[in-house]
Protein backbone atom coordinates (compact mmCIF):
# COMPACT_ATOMS: atom_id res chain seq x y z
CA UNK A 1 0.00 0.00 0.00
CA UNK A 2 1.09 3.46 -0.98
CA UNK A 3 0.65 6.61 0.61
CA UNK A 4 1.09 10.44 -0.78
CA UNK A 5 1.73 12.90 1.93
CA UNK A 6 1.39 16.15 0.84
CA UNK A 7 2.87 18.82 2.80
CA UNK A 8 2.74 22.70 2.34
CA UNK A 9 4.52 25.50 3.85
CA UNK A 10 5.07 29.38 3.92
CA UNK A 11 6.16 31.23 0.42
CA UNK A 12 9.89 31.44 1.65
CA UNK A 13 10.09 27.26 1.92
CA UNK A 14 10.44 24.47 -0.37
CA UNK A 15 6.82 23.03 -0.71
CA UNK A 16 7.17 18.95 -0.46
CA UNK A 17 5.36 15.64 0.22
CA UNK A 18 5.98 12.39 1.86
CA UNK A 19 5.02 9.36 0.12
CA UNK A 20 5.38 6.00 1.74
CA UNK A 21 5.00 2.11 0.72
CA UNK A 22 4.60 0.00 3.78
CA UNK A 23 4.87 -3.98 3.89
CA UNK A 24 1.87 -6.00 3.29
CA UNK A 25 0.38 -7.45 6.28
CA UNK A 26 3.08 -5.60 8.93
CA UNK A 27 3.66 -2.07 10.60
CA UNK A 28 7.10 -1.27 9.25
CA UNK A 29 7.11 1.40 6.45
CA UNK A 30 9.26 -0.18 3.79
CA UNK A 31 10.59 3.04 2.02
CA UNK A 32 9.94 6.68 2.09
CA UNK A 33 10.78 9.20 -0.58
CA UNK A 34 10.43 13.04 -0.19
CA UNK A 35 9.38 15.46 -3.30
CA UNK A 36 10.36 18.97 -3.37
CA UNK A 37 9.84 22.00 -5.69
CA UNK A 38 12.26 24.82 -4.94
CA UNK A 39 11.13 28.16 -6.40
CA UNK A 40 14.45 29.74 -8.52
CA UNK A 41 14.13 32.03 -11.10
CA UNK A 42 10.20 31.66 -11.42
CA UNK A 43 11.22 28.09 -12.30
CA UNK A 44 10.11 25.11 -10.22
CA UNK A 45 12.91 22.46 -9.91
CA UNK A 46 11.75 19.20 -8.48
CA UNK A 47 14.26 17.35 -5.97
CA UNK A 48 13.58 13.92 -4.93
CA UNK A 49 15.09 12.18 -2.04
CA UNK A 50 13.99 8.89 -1.34
CA UNK A 51 14.35 6.94 2.04
CA UNK A 52 14.25 3.31 2.57
CA UNK A 53 13.00 1.71 5.88
CA UNK A 54 12.80 -1.50 4.80
CA UNK A 55 15.31 -3.09 7.04
CA UNK A 56 14.22 -1.44 10.51
CA UNK A 57 15.28 -3.55 13.15
CA UNK A 58 14.18 -3.67 16.73
CA UNK A 59 17.45 -3.21 18.52
CA UNK A 60 17.12 -4.88 22.50
CA UNK A 61 17.93 -2.31 24.90
CA UNK A 62 17.92 -4.37 28.24
CA UNK A 63 18.09 -1.76 30.65
CA UNK A 64 14.95 -0.91 29.51
CA UNK A 65 13.35 -4.34 28.91
CA UNK A 66 14.08 -5.15 32.48
CA UNK A 67 11.49 -2.86 33.91
CA UNK A 68 8.74 -4.85 31.77
CA UNK A 69 10.05 -8.17 32.79
CA UNK A 70 10.16 -7.35 36.50
CA UNK A 71 6.29 -6.00 35.72
CA UNK A 72 5.04 -8.91 33.95
CA UNK A 73 6.50 -11.17 36.72
CA UNK A 74 3.76 -9.61 39.29
CA UNK A 75 1.01 -8.93 37.25
CA UNK A 76 -1.12 -11.28 38.53
CA UNK A 77 0.00 -10.05 42.13
CA UNK A 78 -1.31 -6.18 40.47
CA UNK A 79 -4.72 -7.50 38.69
CA UNK A 80 -5.81 -9.80 42.10
CA UNK A 81 -4.80 -6.70 44.23
CA UNK A 82 -6.86 -4.32 42.22
CA UNK A 83 -9.90 -7.15 42.30
CA UNK A 84 -9.84 -7.01 46.16
CA UNK A 85 -9.57 -3.44 46.97
CA UNK A 86 -12.78 -2.75 43.99
CA UNK A 87 -14.80 -4.37 46.64
CA UNK A 88 -15.89 -2.91 50.03
CA UNK A 89 -14.99 -5.50 52.66
CA UNK A 90 -11.36 -6.10 50.65
CA UNK A 91 -12.40 -10.20 50.40
CA UNK A 92 -13.66 -12.58 47.21
CA UNK A 93 -15.02 -15.82 47.50
CA UNK A 94 -12.72 -18.46 45.00
CA UNK A 95 -15.60 -19.69 43.46
CA UNK A 96 -16.14 -16.32 42.27
CA UNK A 97 -12.95 -15.48 41.43
CA UNK A 98 -12.99 -18.27 39.23
CA UNK A 99 -15.07 -16.32 36.44
CA UNK A 100 -12.46 -13.70 36.43
CA UNK A 101 -9.66 -16.42 34.68
CA UNK A 102 -9.61 -13.40 31.37
CA UNK A 103 -9.12 -10.37 33.28
CA UNK A 104 -6.31 -11.99 35.39
CA UNK A 105 -4.76 -13.68 32.71
CA UNK A 106 -4.58 -17.42 33.95
CA UNK A 107 -5.95 -19.71 30.80
CA UNK A 108 -7.93 -22.54 31.49
CA UNK A 109 -5.67 -25.32 32.76
CA UNK A 110 -4.25 -23.07 35.29
CA UNK A 111 -5.47 -23.50 38.44
CA UNK A 112 -5.98 -20.01 40.69
CA UNK A 113 -5.45 -21.90 43.94
CA UNK A 114 -1.85 -22.56 42.88
CA UNK A 115 -1.06 -18.84 41.58
CA UNK A 116 -2.48 -17.38 45.34
CA UNK A 117 -0.34 -20.11 47.09
CA UNK A 118 2.51 -18.75 45.15
CA UNK A 119 1.82 -15.15 47.20
CA UNK A 120 1.93 -16.12 51.12
CA UNK A 121 2.92 -13.17 51.76
CA UNK A 122 0.47 -11.07 50.42
CA UNK A 123 -2.56 -13.31 49.58
CA UNK A 124 -4.30 -15.89 52.32
CA UNK A 125 -7.09 -17.87 52.35
CA UNK A 126 -10.07 -18.46 54.53
CA UNK A 127 -13.49 -19.75 55.13
CA UNK A 128 -15.93 -17.96 55.75
CA UNK A 129 -19.61 -18.85 56.47
CA UNK A 130 -22.26 -18.49 52.91
CA UNK A 131 -25.84 -18.74 52.73
CA UNK A 132 -26.90 -21.35 50.00
CA UNK A 133 -28.64 -21.25 47.24
CA UNK A 134 -32.36 -21.65 48.91
CA UNK A 135 -32.33 -18.18 51.00
CA UNK A 136 -34.73 -19.98 53.38
CA UNK A 137 -32.21 -22.46 54.72
CA UNK A 138 -31.05 -21.95 58.13
CA UNK A 139 -27.65 -23.57 57.76
CA UNK A 140 -24.68 -21.64 56.36
CA UNK A 141 -21.91 -23.77 54.03
CA UNK A 142 -18.15 -22.81 54.62
CA UNK A 143 -17.13 -20.84 51.55
CA UNK A 144 -13.10 -20.52 50.50
CA UNK A 145 -12.34 -17.18 49.98
CA UNK A 146 -8.99 -15.16 49.63
CA UNK A 147 -8.01 -11.41 50.68
CA UNK A 148 -4.81 -9.39 51.74
CA UNK A 149 -2.41 -10.07 54.37
CA UNK A 150 -1.75 -7.90 57.00
CA UNK A 151 1.49 -6.50 55.61
CA UNK A 152 -0.13 -6.36 52.02
CA UNK A 153 -3.21 -4.60 53.40
CA UNK A 154 -0.87 -1.83 55.16
CA UNK A 155 0.94 -1.18 52.37
CA UNK A 156 -2.06 -0.91 49.67
CA UNK A 157 -3.80 1.52 52.63
CA UNK A 158 -0.63 3.48 52.45
CA UNK A 159 -0.81 3.42 49.10
CA UNK A 160 -4.68 4.98 48.57
CA UNK A 161 -3.94 7.44 51.25
CA UNK A 162 -0.89 8.40 48.87
CA UNK A 163 -2.79 9.18 45.90
CA UNK A 164 -5.23 11.26 47.65
CA UNK A 165 -2.93 13.63 49.30
CA UNK A 166 -2.18 14.16 45.48
CA UNK A 167 -5.97 14.27 43.85
CA UNK A 168 -5.33 17.39 42.65
CA UNK A 169 -2.05 16.56 40.84
CA UNK A 170 -3.76 13.43 39.30
CA UNK A 171 -7.38 15.54 38.23
CA UNK A 172 -4.66 17.84 36.47
CA UNK A 173 -3.72 14.43 34.26
CA UNK A 174 -6.95 13.67 33.35
CA UNK A 175 -7.84 17.46 32.44
CA UNK A 176 -5.09 17.39 30.20
CA UNK A 177 -5.83 14.39 28.50
CA UNK A 178 -9.12 15.58 27.93
CA UNK A 179 -7.53 19.07 26.41
CA UNK A 180 -5.43 16.80 24.00
CA UNK A 181 -8.53 15.06 22.98
CA UNK A 182 -10.34 16.37 19.63
CA UNK A 183 -13.84 15.73 21.38
CA UNK A 184 -12.93 17.12 24.90
CA UNK A 185 -14.53 13.78 25.91
CA UNK A 186 -13.41 9.97 27.24
CA UNK A 187 -15.35 7.30 27.80
CA UNK A 188 -14.54 5.71 31.37
CA UNK A 189 -13.91 2.33 29.30
CA UNK A 190 -10.79 3.07 27.60
CA UNK A 191 -10.01 5.14 31.08
CA UNK A 192 -9.93 2.47 33.39
CA UNK A 193 -7.62 0.36 31.78
CA UNK A 194 -4.77 3.29 31.38
CA UNK A 195 -5.59 4.19 34.96
CA UNK A 196 -2.81 2.57 36.93
CA UNK A 197 -0.10 3.89 34.58
CA UNK A 198 -1.23 7.61 34.82
CA UNK A 199 -1.09 6.45 39.07
CA UNK A 200 -4.87 6.86 39.26
CA UNK A 201 -6.53 4.98 42.49
CA UNK A 202 -9.17 1.84 41.57
CA UNK A 203 -11.82 4.61 42.68
CA UNK A 204 -11.25 6.68 40.74
CA UNK A 205 -14.45 7.03 38.87
CA UNK A 206 -16.64 6.71 41.99
CA UNK A 207 -14.52 9.42 43.66
CA UNK A 208 -11.74 11.95 41.88
CA UNK A 209 -14.23 12.08 38.83
CA UNK A 210 -16.51 13.55 40.98
CA UNK A 211 -13.97 15.35 43.60
CA UNK A 212 -13.66 17.93 40.99
CA UNK A 213 -16.55 19.66 38.97
CA UNK A 214 -15.06 22.82 37.93
CA UNK A 215 -12.69 20.45 35.83
CA UNK A 216 -14.88 17.57 34.52
CA UNK A 217 -17.64 15.91 34.67
CA UNK A 218 -19.31 12.78 34.13
CA UNK A 219 -21.93 12.33 31.33
CA UNK A 220 -24.00 9.31 29.55
CA UNK A 221 -22.94 8.99 25.91
CA UNK A 222 -24.23 5.85 24.01
CA UNK A 223 -20.93 3.70 24.14
CA UNK A 224 -21.59 4.60 27.98
CA UNK A 225 -20.22 6.56 30.75
CA UNK A 226 -17.86 9.15 29.35
CA UNK A 227 -15.51 12.08 31.02
CA UNK A 228 -16.02 15.36 29.64
CA UNK A 229 -13.83 18.76 30.08
CA UNK A 230 -15.77 21.70 32.10
CA UNK A 231 -12.96 24.07 31.90
CA UNK A 232 -9.64 24.47 29.60
CA UNK A 233 -6.33 25.90 31.80
CA UNK A 234 -3.90 27.56 29.84
CA UNK A 235 -1.57 26.69 32.32
CA UNK A 236 -1.84 22.98 31.80
CA UNK A 237 -1.60 23.47 28.26
CA UNK A 238 1.87 23.72 27.62
CA UNK A 239 3.94 21.12 25.20
CA UNK A 240 6.88 19.83 26.20
CA UNK A 241 10.22 21.13 25.29
CA UNK A 242 11.51 19.69 21.68
CA UNK A 243 14.13 17.74 22.47
CA UNK A 244 16.24 19.15 19.89
CA UNK A 245 16.35 22.28 22.08
CA UNK A 246 17.63 20.18 25.19
CA UNK A 247 20.81 20.96 26.41
CA UNK A 248 23.17 18.24 24.77
CA UNK A 249 26.03 18.53 27.43
CA UNK A 250 29.07 19.75 25.49
CA UNK A 251 31.74 21.25 27.28
CA UNK A 252 32.56 23.94 24.30
CA UNK A 253 29.43 26.15 23.41
CA UNK A 254 29.63 26.54 19.72
CA UNK A 255 27.26 25.43 17.10
CA UNK A 256 28.19 22.26 15.37
CA UNK A 257 29.42 21.87 11.52
CA UNK A 258 26.75 19.25 11.51
CA UNK A 259 23.94 18.06 11.70
CA UNK A 260 23.86 14.97 14.58
CA UNK A 261 21.17 13.04 15.35
CA UNK A 262 20.98 11.61 19.09
CA UNK A 263 20.09 7.45 19.56
CA UNK A 264 20.33 5.26 21.76
CA UNK A 265 23.46 3.34 22.52
CA UNK A 266 23.95 0.67 20.17
CA UNK A 267 20.79 1.94 17.70
CA UNK A 268 21.85 1.88 13.93
CA UNK A 269 20.07 3.19 11.36
CA UNK A 270 20.62 3.41 7.65
CA UNK A 271 21.78 7.21 6.32
CA UNK A 272 18.28 7.61 4.54
CA UNK A 273 16.07 7.03 7.64
CA UNK A 274 18.53 9.25 9.29
CA UNK A 275 18.04 12.05 6.89
CA UNK A 276 14.99 11.86 7.06
CA UNK A 277 14.52 11.60 10.87
CA UNK A 278 16.61 15.06 10.85
CA UNK A 279 14.52 16.15 8.29
CA UNK A 280 11.81 15.36 10.87
CA UNK A 281 12.99 17.65 13.28
CA UNK A 282 13.33 20.78 11.35
CA UNK A 283 9.81 20.86 10.66
CA UNK A 284 8.48 23.64 13.02
CA UNK A 285 7.03 22.18 15.99
CA UNK A 286 3.14 21.00 16.00
CA UNK A 287 1.16 22.22 19.47
CA UNK A 288 -1.34 19.21 20.15
CA UNK A 289 -3.50 21.69 22.82
CA UNK A 290 -3.87 24.67 19.91
CA UNK A 291 -3.74 22.63 16.84
CA UNK A 292 -6.78 20.03 16.94
CA UNK A 293 -6.65 16.94 14.90
CA UNK A 294 -8.80 18.11 12.41
CA UNK A 295 -6.46 20.96 11.35
CA UNK A 296 -4.18 18.63 9.29
CA UNK A 297 -5.22 15.80 6.80
CA UNK A 298 -4.24 12.26 8.01
CA UNK A 299 -2.02 11.64 5.41
CA UNK A 300 1.05 15.09 6.00
CA UNK A 301 4.11 15.22 8.48
CA UNK A 302 2.01 17.85 10.32
CA UNK A 303 -0.65 14.73 11.05
CA UNK A 304 2.86 12.85 12.48
CA UNK A 305 4.37 15.56 14.15
CA UNK A 306 1.09 16.24 16.12
CA UNK A 307 0.45 12.64 16.75
CA UNK A 308 4.09 12.19 18.13
CA UNK A 309 3.34 15.14 20.35
CA UNK A 310 0.69 13.42 21.52
CA UNK A 311 2.46 10.37 22.52
CA UNK A 312 5.46 12.11 23.95
CA UNK A 313 2.53 14.21 26.35
CA UNK A 314 0.47 10.56 27.48
CA UNK A 315 4.26 8.56 28.54
CA UNK A 316 5.58 11.91 30.01
CA UNK A 317 2.19 11.86 32.30
CA UNK A 318 2.81 7.89 32.96
CA UNK A 319 4.12 7.47 36.16
CA UNK A 320 6.93 4.50 34.22
CA UNK A 321 7.31 6.65 31.31
CA UNK A 322 6.38 3.77 29.49
CA UNK A 323 2.55 2.53 28.46
CA UNK A 324 1.42 -0.58 26.47
CA UNK A 325 1.00 0.18 22.87
CA UNK A 326 -2.61 -1.60 22.93
CA UNK A 327 -3.90 1.13 25.41
CA UNK A 328 -2.46 3.55 22.75
CA UNK A 329 -4.15 2.37 19.76
CA UNK A 330 -7.73 2.55 22.08
CA UNK A 331 -7.66 6.42 21.71
CA UNK A 332 -6.97 6.41 17.81
CA UNK A 333 -9.89 8.02 17.60
CA UNK A 334 -9.69 10.58 20.76
CA UNK A 335 -6.40 11.77 19.51
CA UNK A 336 -6.23 11.62 16.01
CA UNK A 337 -3.72 8.73 15.61
CA UNK A 338 -2.93 7.21 12.71
CA UNK A 339 -4.36 3.75 11.79
CA UNK A 340 -0.77 2.48 11.89
CA UNK A 341 0.38 3.78 15.12
CA UNK A 342 2.50 1.31 15.80
CA UNK A 343 4.18 1.84 12.71
CA UNK A 344 4.79 5.55 13.26
CA UNK A 345 6.28 4.33 16.94
CA UNK A 346 9.13 2.26 15.21
CA UNK A 347 9.33 5.00 12.94
CA UNK A 348 10.98 7.23 15.14
CA UNK A 349 13.74 5.48 17.60
CA UNK A 350 14.90 8.91 18.61
CA UNK A 351 11.93 9.84 20.75
CA UNK A 352 10.31 6.12 21.66
CA UNK A 353 11.61 2.26 22.12
CA UNK A 354 8.91 -0.52 21.42
CA UNK A 355 10.01 -3.50 23.87
CA UNK A 356 9.01 -7.06 22.52
CA UNK A 357 8.81 -8.58 26.35
CA UNK A 358 5.68 -9.36 27.36
CA UNK A 359 2.80 -10.75 26.46
CA UNK A 360 2.01 -7.30 24.74
CA UNK A 361 4.34 -4.58 23.64
CA UNK A 362 5.34 -1.52 25.48
CA UNK A 363 6.14 1.93 24.50
CA UNK A 364 8.89 3.97 26.50
CA UNK A 365 9.79 7.88 26.42
CA UNK A 366 13.47 7.64 25.64
CA UNK A 367 13.93 10.91 27.12
CA UNK A 368 12.17 9.72 30.35
CA UNK A 369 15.24 7.18 30.69
CA UNK A 370 19.20 7.67 31.69
CA UNK A 371 21.83 5.62 29.74
CA UNK A 372 21.70 2.59 32.41
CA UNK A 373 17.70 2.65 31.84
CA UNK A 374 17.35 4.41 35.19
CA UNK A 375 13.97 6.99 35.43
CA UNK A 376 15.48 10.38 35.71
CA UNK A 377 12.63 11.25 37.57
CA UNK A 378 11.37 9.14 40.09
CA UNK A 379 7.49 10.06 41.35
CA UNK A 380 6.78 9.20 44.92
CA UNK A 381 4.57 6.92 44.34
CA UNK A 382 6.51 4.38 42.81
CA UNK A 383 8.96 3.62 46.10
CA UNK A 384 5.55 2.52 47.66
CA UNK A 385 4.34 0.74 44.70
CA UNK A 386 8.19 -1.04 45.32
CA UNK A 387 7.12 -2.60 48.29
CA UNK A 388 4.79 -4.44 46.41
CA UNK A 389 8.03 -6.07 44.68
CA UNK A 390 9.76 -6.79 48.19
CA UNK A 391 6.46 -8.41 49.49
CA UNK A 392 6.60 -10.68 46.39
CA UNK A 393 10.63 -11.39 46.96
CA UNK A 394 9.53 -12.30 50.28
CA UNK A 395 6.92 -14.75 49.08
CA UNK A 396 9.44 -16.96 46.88
CA UNK A 397 11.91 -16.76 50.09
CA UNK A 398 8.78 -18.51 51.91
CA UNK A 399 8.57 -20.83 49.09
CA UNK A 400 12.13 -21.87 49.21
CA UNK A 401 12.34 -22.27 52.78
CA UNK A 402 8.80 -24.45 52.49
CA UNK A 403 9.92 -26.75 50.30
CA UNK A 404 13.55 -27.20 52.18
CA UNK A 405 11.32 -27.69 54.98
CA UNK A 406 9.66 -30.35 53.25
CA UNK A 407 12.43 -31.88 51.86
CA UNK A 408 14.25 -32.30 55.09
CA UNK A 409 11.26 -34.22 56.84
CA UNK A 410 10.87 -36.80 53.25
CA UNK A 411 15.15 -37.33 54.00
CA UNK A 412 14.01 -38.13 57.75
CA UNK A 413 11.17 -40.32 57.20
CA UNK A 414 13.45 -42.11 54.72
CA UNK A 415 16.28 -42.47 57.24
CA UNK A 416 13.36 -43.53 59.72
CA UNK A 417 12.33 -46.47 57.60
CA UNK A 418 16.15 -47.26 56.88
CA UNK A 419 17.03 -47.37 60.48
CA UNK A 420 14.19 -49.54 60.65
CA UNK A 421 14.63 -52.31 58.20
CA UNK A 422 18.17 -52.68 59.53
CA UNK A 423 16.72 -53.05 63.10
CA UNK A 424 14.61 -55.83 62.01
CA UNK A 425 16.84 -58.06 59.55
CA UNK A 426 20.02 -58.19 61.54
CA UNK A 427 21.60 -60.51 59.26
CA UNK A 428 21.76 -57.58 56.39
CA UNK A 429 24.97 -56.67 55.97
CA UNK A 430 25.17 -53.12 53.94
CA UNK A 431 28.97 -53.48 52.94
CA UNK A 432 28.27 -56.55 51.18
CA UNK A 433 29.49 -55.36 47.68
CA UNK A 434 31.76 -53.03 49.07
CA UNK A 435 33.58 -56.56 50.40
CA UNK A 436 32.84 -58.45 47.73
CA UNK A 437 34.38 -55.78 45.44
CA UNK A 438 37.60 -55.03 47.92
CA UNK A 439 38.34 -59.09 47.96
CA UNK A 440 38.01 -58.74 43.92
CA UNK A 441 35.16 -60.59 43.64
CA UNK A 442 34.06 -62.09 39.85
CA UNK A 443 31.26 -61.33 38.60
CA UNK A 444 31.45 -63.15 35.19
CA UNK A 445 31.46 -59.83 33.60
CA UNK A 446 34.83 -58.43 34.27
CA UNK A 447 37.49 -59.54 31.58
CA UNK A 448 34.96 -59.87 28.75
CA UNK A 449 36.25 -55.72 27.32
CA UNK A 450 40.25 -56.87 27.67
CA UNK A 451 42.15 -56.61 24.72
CA UNK A 452 44.17 -59.58 22.78
CA UNK A 453 47.67 -60.55 23.32
CA UNK A 454 48.80 -61.08 20.09
CA UNK A 455 52.49 -61.73 21.33
CA UNK A 456 51.49 -64.63 23.25
CA UNK A 457 50.84 -67.27 20.25
CA UNK A 458 49.88 -70.31 22.11
CA UNK A 459 47.66 -69.43 24.94
CA UNK A 460 45.48 -67.11 22.92
CA UNK A 461 45.34 -70.27 20.69
CA UNK A 462 44.42 -72.44 23.56
CA UNK A 463 42.13 -69.46 24.99
CA UNK A 464 40.12 -68.89 21.74
CA UNK A 465 39.76 -72.92 21.40
CA UNK A 466 38.38 -73.50 24.67
CA UNK A 467 35.38 -70.01 24.09
CA UNK A 468 34.86 -70.99 20.45
CA UNK A 469 34.98 -74.91 20.29
CA UNK A 470 31.71 -75.59 20.77
CA UNK A 471 30.32 -73.80 18.02
CA UNK A 472 28.00 -75.23 15.39
CA UNK A 473 28.34 -71.43 13.25
CA UNK A 474 31.29 -72.60 10.89
CA UNK A 475 34.81 -70.87 11.34
CA UNK A 476 35.72 -67.40 12.66
CA UNK A 477 37.75 -65.58 10.80
CA UNK A 478 40.08 -62.49 11.41
CA UNK A 479 43.07 -60.57 10.31
CA UNK A 480 46.36 -61.50 11.60
CA UNK A 481 49.17 -58.95 12.37
CA UNK A 482 51.79 -60.54 10.87
CA UNK A 483 54.25 -58.90 8.47
CA UNK A 484 52.99 -59.32 4.76
CA UNK A 485 55.44 -61.88 3.23
CA UNK A 486 55.96 -63.32 -0.91
CA UNK A 487 54.98 -59.39 -1.69
CA UNK A 488 51.37 -59.68 -1.56
CA UNK A 489 49.48 -56.32 -0.69
CA UNK A 490 47.00 -57.66 1.79
CA UNK A 491 47.56 -59.89 5.11
CA UNK A 492 46.06 -63.40 4.38
CA UNK A 493 43.42 -64.51 6.26
CA UNK A 494 43.75 -66.97 8.87
CA UNK A 495 41.09 -69.14 10.45
CA UNK A 496 40.89 -68.69 14.64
Amino acid sequence: MALCLPLSFGNPKPVASLSSSFVHGGTKPSSFSINEKLKTDNRLQNVSVSISCSSIKLVHDRALDKHVVMKYRVRFVQKLKTLLLSKSKHYIPVHILCKCRSYLGLPKPRSILSMIHRYPSIFELFNMSWPPKPLNATKLHPKLCVRLTPAAAAVAAEELAFQSSISNMLAAKLQKLLMLSSRRKLLLSKLVHFAPHLGLPPNFRSRLCNDHPEKFRTVDTPYGRALELVSWDVNLAKCLPPRASRDPGFIVDRPLKFKQLRLRKGLNLKRRHQDFLLRFEEMPEVCPYRNPAEAFSKESLEAEKRSCAVVREILAMTIEKRTLIDHLTHFRKDFGFPNKLRGMIIRHPELFYVSLKGQRHSVFLVEGFGEKGDLLEKEEILSIQDKWMDLARESKRMRRERRKSRFRKDIGSLNEADQNNSDSDDDYDDNIGIDNFENLYDDGFENIFEELDFEAEDDDDDQGDKIFSQSNYGEFWTAEPFPIQHGLDEPQMQPW
